[in-house]
């Protein structure tokens, strides 16, 4: 049924729920607007849901089930099996809580949330359907969080049952003995890890010359190593080409000009595709609200998130890395646009994680990108087999980086190793605030702590190491 072409009259419209969507609507609130979120699907979108939450679950349950091979050397000897049905009962778990809290926030903050999926018809107006209803609303400020896609490939179609993303390989029932992941991105990396963990035969196909090719090539190396270590097989500039009653066809074209590789058939029980994802733009109309969409899908912004006249859009949308935290702070200087206040989006560093094995930090320039800018700069790292705190937890491979300008401005840090995700903070905070290696060097750091490990690196810049050399 059609509600007419009568309009319902919101204040501060959010289209999408996810980490960006959900706090535009709370901060809007906060500053006094009446808020309602349009949201299709589940609140949290694919991060809380089918992404990152769900993904880090399972990638605890995975080093949980690896920990006995661990520990022998310790004198504890610890078994585990593993049930699938009650793993993906966990995971369940661990979203619902998260979710539920989240709608509690909305709730409180009196954010009219109303199911349906919004396509803008005009500026300033957008339809909401829902089942066989749609409505219309006519909004005085719209901020667009609507996320993203996986990308398909179209000689490897997913069919939710050999061919599946990362969201069914979540939350699957049974654990595939041989699993090919198509993509040696972030995803593809950290679930192969997991899987390999848990017991799968695993193998990443990645059409570029290495893994995590965003990622400097030290950075790349040191994963590769880890991920041999755990098992997997690496095919590395190879593409996914087809599919036989086998496996999944793969070639590879060699560097320098050399012809093609002959087609190989990789077997398998399981494929899930993890290429990249594409913008939510066309699925929202955006364009039709006065927004300037390119062919990659993604919108045009100014710095204070502006798509058009009353239109932001932030997150996936956009520029920049597809990260919920990203989307979180794009979150706040659009609402903050919206409502009049000063506001721009312009960061010195975003935080770049992987949560593999080894993890993986990537904080502002290395050297090579430091290099490129001018900025002559010089390096320190730091083994972190030199660290009580990884000595005490049996994970001492890996270093902590910190890259600094001639003047000595901390401009960036990289970090490969166990649990230095959790250095993340510290590292942005010193990239962004203009820390000098003294200040990095003179802050007192608890021992045993890994944060130390940034010290100790800013103490060899500083020319006075300690435990590094």
């Amino acid at each position: 049924m059609v509600v007419g072409e009568v309009a319902t009259s919101v204040d501060l419209l959010v289209v999408g729920g996810g980490p960006g969507g959900y706090v535009a609507a709370l901060h809007g609130a906060r500053l006094g607007r009446t808020v309602t979120l349009v949201e299709r699907d589940a609140v949290g979108g694919t991060c809380l849901n089918v992404g990152c939450i769900p993904s880090k679950a399972l990638i605890e349950v995975a080093e949980a089930h690896a920990l006995g091979d661990r520990v022998r050397s310790w004198g504890l000897q610890a078994t585990s099996t593993v049930d699938m049905a009650g793993v993906r009962a966990h995971l369940s778990d661990v979203v619902a809580g998260l979710t539920d809290g989240v709608r509690g926030l909305l709730a409180d903050a009196g954010v009219t949330t109303m199911p349906g999926h919004a396509r803008f018809t005009r500026p300033g107006r957008v339809s909401v359907e829902h089942g066989d209803t749609v409505e219309f609303l006519d909004y005085a400020d719209a901020i667009v969080a609507t996320g993203s896609r996986p990308v398909d490939l179209p000689d490897v179609p997913v069919d939710g049952d050999r061919v599946v993303d990362s969201a069914a390989l979540l939350f699957a029932d049974s654990l595939p003995e041989r699993l090919v992941l198509v993509g040696g991105g972030y995803v593809g990396v950290e679930l192969g890890c997991a899987f390999a963990k848990l017991g799968s035969e695993v193998t990443l196909v990645e059409a570029a010359d290495r893994i995590l090719p965003g990622f400097d090539a030290r950075t790349s190396r040191q994963v590769e190593r880890g991920l041999r270590d755990l098992g997997v097989g690496l095919c590395v500039g190879h593409r996914a080409v087809g599919l036989d009653d086998h496996g999944l066809v793969i070639a590879g074209a060699p560097a320098g000009g050399a012809d093609p590789s002959e087609p190989v058939t990789l077997p398998l029980d399981r494929i899930c595709v993890v290429v990249g994802r594409r913008p939510n733009s066309d699925s929202v109309s955006i364009d039709r609200a006065g927004a300037t969409v390119g062919d990659d899908g993604l919108v045009v912004v100014d710095g204070q998130r502006r798509a058009a006249e009353h239109l932001y859009a932030i997150g996936d949308l956009t520029d920049g890395p597809a990260l919920a935290h990203k989307a979180t702070a794009e979150a706040e200087v659009a609402v903050d646009a919206a409502c009049g206040r000063p506001a721009a989006f312009d960061p010195t560093a975003i935080p770049l994680v992987v949560f593999s094995d080894p993890q993986v930090l990537s904080v502002g320039l290395d050297r090579d990108a430091a290099t490129a800018a001018g900025l002559y700069p010089e390096v320190a790292r730091f083994p972190l087999g030199a660290s009580g705190r990884a000595r005490t937890q049996g994970r001492t491979d890996g270093t902590v980086t910190v890259v600094a300008d001639a003047e000595g401005t901390v401009v960036g840090v990289q970090a490969v190793g166990a649990h230095v995700a959790e250095l993340a903070g510290e590292a942005v905070l010193a990239v962004e605030t203009a820390a000098t290696v003294e200040d990095l060097a003179g802050t007192i750091h608890a021992h045993p702590t890994l944060g130390e490990a940034l010290m100790e690196a800013a103490l060899g810049l500083a020319g006075r190491p300690v435990h590094g050399r």
